[in-house]
Parts: C-alpha cells; structure tokens; sequence
C-alpha cells in the first residue's frame, strides 16, 4: 500500500487552498503557499542527488521554515531527522551518524555547533536558514538555495510502512536512540488524537511545543493540518508570547506539558482575554490535578485532556475524553486500535485492577515504532512479542482507565518500600505556597534511598521548609515524605518541559530530618 503522510497537507490544499494554515511574526500562509514552498524543497532535495529513503536532519526551533521542509522531506520520498536546538556538538555528532543523515538544515544561530557536529562528516551537506553570507572553512548553503523555482507539485510514492521520520528519544535512559516511525503510524496517530480533541477548521491551535519533539510534531503539527486548523508558531515558551498568540489569533487550543499550564497560572492569566481558549492538551508527563483545577478556575472557557504517550509510538497511547467523562489524574482509555495491559516484574500480566495493583505498561497497536535506527538489541529490549515496553508504572481501575503511577526508573526504594514520586508530589502540592515540585531519591547508606523534594514557590510567597516536611508528614505513610526539602527558583528543565530529576538527584539538600 502507498501512503505519504505529506497527503494530509495536499488534501488540505483541495479543501480550501486559500485557508491560514500557519501564523507567525505578523505573517500568515495560506494552504496553498506553505504547499508550493515545500514542493520546491522537495524539487531542491531531489536535484542535489538525493534518493528515496535519505535522510535530512533538521535542526530549527518552531519557524515556518520548520514546517517547509518537514513538507518538502515527505514529499520527495526522504527521511526526517528532527533535532533539538540544544544539542551540544557530540550529541549532533552521534545523531547525525546514527541517523546516516546525507543533510543537514540549521539556523544560523545554531551553525557553529553544527559545524563541529559535523566535523568528522566531510560529506554531510549543510543548510543555514537566515544569514547564510558566512565565512566557513566548508560551503554552507543557504535555505533558499534549496528552492526550485516553478516546481511541479510533487508527492512521491512511498509505502505506507517506510520510514518517515526518525526520532531520537530523550536520552533520560542512556545515550539518545533514534525510534523510526513511518507514514501509516504517524498518518493514524494524528488522525485519531485530533479527532479525539475535536479538531477543526475552526481552530486556531498554540504551536509552543517544539516541533522537533513527538507530541508537537505529531499531536500539534500533524494534527492541526490532518483536520485543517491553523497554527500559531511561538519559537520557545514564554507565558507572555503564548499569552499574545492566544490574544492576537483567538487561539481555541492549547497543547503543552505541565510546566506550560503552570507558568501560564503564575503570568497572571487573570489580565489577559483568553476566552477563545476552549482546550487544553496536556502531556509529556504527569499534571497534577491541583493545577488542572486551577487552570481551569482561570479560564473556564477551556477543558484540558491529559493523553499518555511516547516518542516510541508516535505520541498518543492513550487519552482522557471530554470533560463530562474524563477521570481528573487518570491518562484515560487506549486510543482506537491501540491495546494497553500491566505486567510485573516477572512479566506476567496483570487481572487485577485498583491501585494496590501496579505493573508496568505495555503497548501493542497500528503507531509502536518499527524500531531504533541501527540498535537491533535496544529494539529487541523494548519490543518483546509486539508489545511495547514502556517503562512506566501504572494501574487500571475498573472502569478501564488508566493511571500512571511513576516512571519505573524513578520509583525510589526506601528501607524496602517503594515510593512513588509522583504521590509524594501530589501531597506537596497541595501546600498553598507551593507551585512546583519534584521528588527523588538520594543513595542512603542505611536505607538504601532517602526521599528528598525540592519545590518552587508560588510568586511572591516564602516558605519554611521545616513547614512543608511537616505538612507532607501528615499526608503520606511515614515511609513516604521527604526528609529533605530544598527551594529553589526553577527547577531544571529539558527542551521539551520536562524535569531533569537525574540534575535533582545530585544537588545538596540543605534542611534534612
């Protein structure tokens, strides 16, 4: 079967070529343009000798020239590497190889550490978006240069099973693996996360999450062309850019982790008008419902939907439904076509439900990944009889939604108890002075692991961190609450928003008990 995912940008333009599909610094592109620019990145691709299957790695924050030529990619049969603007030269070195990638398209911010990524690849052709007169010991071509003009619209055929696009995971694990994931998986997935979250041509949806990530590049950019809404390009998070785009476009949806909605809160929304905001999709990790609530207090024109998902199986595994059925804290049910099911630390599958039944997740369905690039033992690691590995924990109630109980790597294990972070943060939370909180384990001689917290006050507000051990005290068995309580002002953060725990486990703890 044929099938190439750039169909759902030219199914878009026979709908209505003359639709916005993207805004950003105060310019609007049509269906129509953003199709005829990529057709001459493709046309562009191609004449420089490349060949199906090639892959380009692109390494730009959330510009249209993202978009272009993840477009242009597709439609000339070739393989997208999305990489994160952050990545420090060794780590553009080893995508680069691992991924065999013949180009490379940067920012010229960004093409001093892409040349020395790119040091030992005497062969990889690099592309700067911008300012592309620079003085360079190797030719650098500017973006423009790729453009063909008065190209033919072109979408090559592919088979639905090729590869579309390689992914390299987070690296929380180890050194970061490229996940393949092809047309038909992304194709489906975005197709049945946004007919999930209502998606339509009436939509105008936030694009703060990075592009070169798999829930803003399958659940936000796939899906947001798949079902014709328009989207608003903001190139790194600010509370007060999102908050603008919302204002200035009339924003209806809103995807982001939960530092989004977090920081949202502490910008004061309350001055803003945010009233076109009806939904809010929340993922990447875990948002606590006391911030859920408080968000949705601030802005009660919209719902947010927590889904669960991973880079391994194209974004969304599962997803909580509207708000009159939703299960505030729970990731919700599989999407169609997907299967989710517990197993225990021996491997057997779980028939029990309830929270005193906590196993790992396994996911089987049409979006599990074909594998990691060039990594048959890490695939085989994951992948055991067509069910996915996923390393988190969770349970299922009886209903048949899930929840997510902690990462499995993250469980602390204290004097022979398990700990769930994420418990432990829940109760932090609920502290009226508390905004953010994390929770880890910190080598212990005596027990193994002691439970330590570090937190982020609410804006304006002190806190005692005798106080807070003391309040978390009362909430969780003895077991449980932190011994140790640091505040700081921010807690790290990766590129995507998530909180680098393993920086968390190697900072002092200054109160102790």
């Amino acid at each position: 079967m044929s099938l190439n995912l750039a169909l759902i940008l030219r199914e878009s333009v026979r709908a209505d070529p003359d639709a916005a599909l993207l805004h950003f610094g105060g310019r609007t592109w049509t269906r129509r343009e953003v199709d005829a620019v990529s057709d001459r990145v493709a046309a562009g691709l191609l004449a420089g000798g490349l060949g199906s299957g090639d892959r380009v790695a692109v390494q730009l924050p959330n510009i249209p020239e993202f978009v272009f030529a993840y477009f242009g990619i597709l439609k000339a049969g070739l393989v997208m590497v999305p990489m994160n603007p952050l990545l420090r030269p060794p780590e553009i070195a080893h995508q680069l190889a691992r991924s065999d990638a013949r180009v490379m398209i940067t920012e010229r911010g960004l093409l001093e550490q892409a040349l020395a990524g790119a040091s030992d690849l005497p062969d990889l052709v690099l592309v700067v978006v911008g300012d592309a007169e620079v003085v360079t010991e190797r030719p650098v071509l500017g973006f423009e240069d790729l453009h063909v003009d008065g190209a033919e619209p072109m979408l090559e055929p592919t088979d639905a099973e090729a590869t579309a696009v390689v992914i390299f995971t987070s690296g929380t694990t180890g050194r970061p693996k490229g996940a393949e994931l092809t047309h038909v998986q992304l194709y489906m997935n975005c197709t049945h996360a946004g007919r999930l979250g209502g998606l339509g041509v009436d939509d105008v949806v936030v694009g703060v999450l990075p592009l070169f990530h798999v829930f803003g590049l399958s659940s936000v950019l796939d899906a947001a062309v798949r079902w014709g809404s328009a989207l608003v390009l903001v190139p790194r998070f600010d509370a007060d850019a999102v908050l603008d785009a919302i204002e200035r476009h009339r924003a209806t949806v809103l995807p982001g982790v939960p530092t989004v909605f977090v920081s949202l809160l502490a910008a004061n929304i309350a001055g803003r008008d945010v009233s076109s905001l009806r939904l809010g999709l929340s993922g990447g990790a875990a948002l606590s419902p006391t911030h859920l609530n408080a968000f949705e207090a601030a802005v009660p024109s919209a719902t947010i939907l927590e889904g669960y998902g991973l880079t391994e199986c194209a974004s969304v595994a599962t997803f909580n439904t509207g708000r009159g059925a939703r299960k505030i804290g729970s990731i919700g049910t599989p999407l169609w076509g997907t299967e989710v099911r517990l197993v225990d630390s021996a491997g057997e599958v779980l028939r029990a439900t309830g929270p005193d039944h906590v196993g790992e997740l396994e996911i089987r369905g049409h979006h599990v990944m074909k594998g990691y690039i060039g990594q048959p033992e890490a695939t085989a690691a994951v992948l055991r009889a067509g069910w996915l590995a996923t390393g988190d924990l969770g349970y299922v109630d009886g209903d048949g939604y899930y929840f997510i109980v902690d990462r499995k790597k993250d469980v602390i294990l204290r004097g022979g108890y398990n700990v769930y972070p994420r418990e432990v943060e829940e109760a932090l939370l609920q502290h009226p002075s508390v905004m953010e909180a994390a929770v880890v384990g910190r080598a212990d001689d005596r027990l193994g692991e002691e439970v330590v917290a570090f937190v982020v006050t609410e804006p304006g507000l002190r806190l005692d961190p005798d106080e807070l051990i003391a309040f978390a005290r009362e909430r969780v068995a003895a077991y449980k609450y932190p011994r140790a309580v640091t505040v700081l002002d921010a807690l790290p953060q990766g590129a995507t928003g998530k909180v680098l725990k393993r920086v968390l486990a190697g900072a002092p703890d200054p109160v102790s008990h």
